[in-house]
Protein backbone atom coordinates (compact mmCIF):
# COMPACT_ATOMS: atom_id res chain seq x y z
CA UNK A 1 0.00 0.00 0.00
CA UNK A 2 1.28 3.45 -0.88
CA UNK A 3 2.16 5.84 1.93
CA UNK A 4 -0.63 8.11 3.11
CA UNK A 5 -0.66 11.90 3.10
CA UNK A 6 0.85 13.92 5.94
CA UNK A 7 -0.87 17.27 6.58
CA UNK A 8 0.02 19.77 9.30
CA UNK A 9 -1.59 22.91 10.70
CA UNK A 10 0.56 25.70 12.09
CA UNK A 11 0.05 29.16 13.52
CA UNK A 12 0.34 31.29 16.61
CA UNK A 13 -1.42 30.38 19.85
CA UNK A 14 -5.17 30.91 19.60
CA UNK A 15 -5.21 31.15 15.80
CA UNK A 16 -7.82 28.42 15.40
CA UNK A 17 -5.53 25.85 13.81
CA UNK A 18 -6.65 23.05 16.14
CA UNK A 19 -10.27 23.62 15.15
CA UNK A 20 -9.38 23.72 11.46
CA UNK A 21 -7.37 20.51 11.75
CA UNK A 22 -10.38 18.80 13.32
CA UNK A 23 -12.78 20.14 10.69
CA UNK A 24 -10.61 18.93 7.82
CA UNK A 25 -10.33 15.51 9.46
CA UNK A 26 -14.11 15.33 9.80
CA UNK A 27 -14.56 16.39 6.16
CA UNK A 28 -12.16 13.74 4.86
CA UNK A 29 -13.69 11.01 7.05
CA UNK A 30 -17.13 11.88 5.72
CA UNK A 31 -15.72 11.26 2.23
CA UNK A 32 -14.51 7.80 3.27
CA UNK A 33 -10.86 8.50 4.06
CA UNK A 34 -9.03 6.86 6.97
CA UNK A 35 -7.71 9.79 9.00
CA UNK A 36 -5.50 9.98 12.08
CA UNK A 37 -5.93 13.34 13.84
CA UNK A 38 -3.05 14.04 16.19
CA UNK A 39 -1.16 16.90 17.83
CA UNK A 40 2.18 18.18 19.05
CA UNK A 41 3.61 18.15 21.53
CA UNK A 42 1.85 14.87 22.10
CA UNK A 43 0.19 12.33 19.88
CA UNK A 44 1.70 9.31 21.61
CA UNK A 45 1.83 8.20 25.23
CA UNK A 46 5.40 9.32 25.86
CA UNK A 47 5.00 12.57 23.94
CA UNK A 48 1.87 13.46 25.92
CA UNK A 49 3.89 13.18 29.14
CA UNK A 50 6.49 15.56 27.71
CA UNK A 51 3.66 17.92 26.61
CA UNK A 52 2.74 18.55 30.24
CA UNK A 53 6.33 19.50 31.04
CA UNK A 54 6.52 21.93 28.12
CA UNK A 55 3.17 23.70 28.26
CA UNK A 56 2.64 24.23 31.99
CA UNK A 57 4.46 26.22 34.63
CA UNK A 58 6.39 29.46 34.65
CA UNK A 59 7.46 30.90 31.26
CA UNK A 60 11.08 30.82 32.45
CA UNK A 61 10.84 27.16 33.46
CA UNK A 62 13.01 25.97 30.54
CA UNK A 63 15.73 27.56 28.48
CA UNK A 64 15.24 27.62 24.71
CA UNK A 65 17.86 24.89 24.38
CA UNK A 66 16.11 22.60 26.86
CA UNK A 67 12.78 23.25 25.15
CA UNK A 68 14.31 22.25 21.84
CA UNK A 69 15.52 18.93 23.22
CA UNK A 70 12.20 18.17 24.88
CA UNK A 71 10.20 19.01 21.75
CA UNK A 72 12.51 16.87 19.64
CA UNK A 73 12.19 13.93 22.04
CA UNK A 74 8.41 14.24 21.98
CA UNK A 75 8.37 14.49 18.17
CA UNK A 76 10.57 11.43 17.76
CA UNK A 77 8.22 9.33 19.89
CA UNK A 78 5.22 10.74 18.02
CA UNK A 79 6.85 9.89 14.70
CA UNK A 80 7.72 6.33 15.74
CA UNK A 81 4.48 5.42 17.49
CA UNK A 82 1.81 7.31 15.54
CA UNK A 83 2.80 9.09 12.33
CA UNK A 84 4.95 6.51 10.55
CA UNK A 85 2.66 3.51 11.22
CA UNK A 86 -0.41 5.42 10.02
CA UNK A 87 1.27 6.65 6.85
CA UNK A 88 2.65 3.19 6.13
CA UNK A 89 -0.93 1.87 6.34
CA UNK A 90 -2.02 4.40 3.70
CA UNK A 91 -3.90 6.64 6.11
CA UNK A 92 -4.07 10.43 6.07
CA UNK A 93 -2.34 11.97 9.09
CA UNK A 94 -3.40 15.46 10.17
CA UNK A 95 -1.25 16.95 12.91
CA UNK A 96 -1.93 20.09 14.92
CA UNK A 97 1.70 21.38 14.84
CA UNK A 98 4.90 19.63 13.78
CA UNK A 99 8.51 20.66 13.15
CA UNK A 100 7.65 24.11 11.78
CA UNK A 101 6.53 25.17 15.24
CA UNK A 102 9.96 24.32 16.63
CA UNK A 103 11.63 26.20 13.78
CA UNK A 104 9.63 29.30 14.71
CA UNK A 105 9.25 29.05 18.49
CA UNK A 106 12.74 27.87 19.44
CA UNK A 107 14.63 28.58 16.21
CA UNK A 108 13.55 32.17 15.64
CA UNK A 109 12.09 33.63 18.81
CA UNK A 110 13.69 32.00 21.85
CA UNK A 111 17.30 32.46 20.80
CA UNK A 112 19.43 32.18 17.69
CA UNK A 113 18.96 28.41 17.45
CA UNK A 114 17.69 27.85 13.91
CA UNK A 115 20.87 26.05 12.86
CA UNK A 116 20.64 23.72 15.85
CA UNK A 117 16.93 23.14 15.19
CA UNK A 118 17.67 22.11 11.59
CA UNK A 119 20.54 19.82 12.62
CA UNK A 120 18.42 18.03 15.23
CA UNK A 121 15.56 17.69 12.78
CA UNK A 122 17.82 16.14 10.16
CA UNK A 123 19.34 13.73 12.67
CA UNK A 124 16.25 12.65 14.61
CA UNK A 125 13.15 13.37 12.50
CA UNK A 126 14.02 13.60 8.81
CA UNK A 127 10.43 13.99 7.65
CA UNK A 128 8.51 16.99 6.31
CA UNK A 129 4.74 17.23 5.82
CA UNK A 130 3.30 16.86 2.34
CA UNK A 131 1.14 19.93 2.94
CA UNK A 132 1.11 22.60 5.65
CA UNK A 133 -1.67 25.08 6.38
CA UNK A 134 -0.55 28.17 8.28
CA UNK A 135 -3.54 29.88 9.89
CA UNK A 136 -2.61 33.57 10.01
CA UNK A 137 -4.40 35.75 12.54
CA UNK A 138 -4.16 39.08 14.35
CA UNK A 139 -1.89 38.28 17.34
CA UNK A 140 -3.88 40.44 19.76
CA UNK A 141 -7.15 38.64 19.02
CA UNK A 142 -5.46 35.24 18.97
CA UNK A 143 -3.79 35.85 22.35
CA UNK A 144 -7.09 36.90 23.93
CA UNK A 145 -8.71 33.77 22.54
CA UNK A 146 -5.86 31.53 23.72
CA UNK A 147 -5.92 32.89 27.28
CA UNK A 148 -9.71 32.73 27.42
CA UNK A 149 -9.59 28.96 26.94
CA UNK A 150 -8.23 28.55 30.45
CA UNK A 151 -6.68 25.23 29.48
CA UNK A 152 -3.79 25.48 31.91
CA UNK A 153 -1.45 24.88 28.96
CA UNK A 154 -0.74 28.56 28.48
CA UNK A 155 2.97 28.84 29.20
CA UNK A 156 3.71 30.28 25.75
CA UNK A 157 0.74 32.68 25.86
CA UNK A 158 2.21 34.01 29.10
CA UNK A 159 5.21 35.36 27.17
CA UNK A 160 2.85 38.12 26.01
CA UNK A 161 1.72 39.95 22.88
CA UNK A 162 5.20 40.89 21.65
CA UNK A 163 6.17 37.22 21.57
CA UNK A 164 3.04 36.31 19.60
CA UNK A 165 3.72 39.09 17.08
CA UNK A 166 7.25 37.78 16.58
CA UNK A 167 5.86 34.27 16.12
CA UNK A 168 3.46 35.50 13.43
CA UNK A 169 6.29 37.07 11.44
CA UNK A 170 8.26 33.86 11.86
CA UNK A 171 5.48 31.70 10.44
CA UNK A 172 4.94 34.01 7.48
CA UNK A 173 8.67 33.99 6.72
CA UNK A 174 8.69 30.20 6.91
CA UNK A 175 5.74 30.02 4.52
CA UNK A 176 7.67 32.09 1.98
CA UNK A 177 10.75 29.89 2.30
CA UNK A 178 8.78 26.63 1.94
CA UNK A 179 6.12 27.76 -0.50
CA UNK A 180 6.06 24.36 -2.22
CA UNK A 181 4.17 22.88 0.75
CA UNK A 182 2.95 25.84 2.84
CA UNK A 183 -0.38 27.58 2.27
CA UNK A 184 -1.22 30.68 4.31
CA UNK A 185 -4.90 30.92 5.25
CA UNK A 186 -6.46 34.13 6.58
CA UNK A 187 -7.83 33.18 9.98
CA UNK A 188 -9.46 36.58 10.64
CA UNK A 189 -12.79 35.32 9.30
CA UNK A 190 -15.72 33.18 10.46
CA UNK A 191 -14.75 29.59 11.24
CA UNK A 192 -16.66 28.05 8.33
CA UNK A 193 -15.18 30.50 5.80
CA UNK A 194 -11.70 29.46 6.91
CA UNK A 195 -12.64 25.77 6.77
CA UNK A 196 -14.07 26.17 3.26
CA UNK A 197 -10.83 27.68 1.98
CA UNK A 198 -8.81 24.91 3.63
CA UNK A 199 -10.91 22.32 1.81
CA UNK A 200 -10.57 24.11 -1.53
CA UNK A 201 -6.82 24.43 -1.17
CA UNK A 202 -6.49 20.80 -0.11
CA UNK A 203 -8.41 19.57 -3.15
CA UNK A 204 -6.30 21.78 -5.42
CA UNK A 205 -3.11 20.14 -4.11
CA UNK A 206 -4.24 16.50 -4.29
Amino acid sequence: MADGTFITFEGIDGSGKSTQARLLAEHLRSAGAEVVLTREPGGSEGAEEIRHLLLTGDPARWSAETELLLFTAARRDHLEKTIRPALAAGKTVISDRFADSTRVYQGATRGDLRGTVDQLHALMIGREPDLTFIIDMDPKIALQRGLARGSGEDRFEDFGLGFQETLRHGFLALARSASERCIVIDGNRPLEAVAAEVRVQFEARR
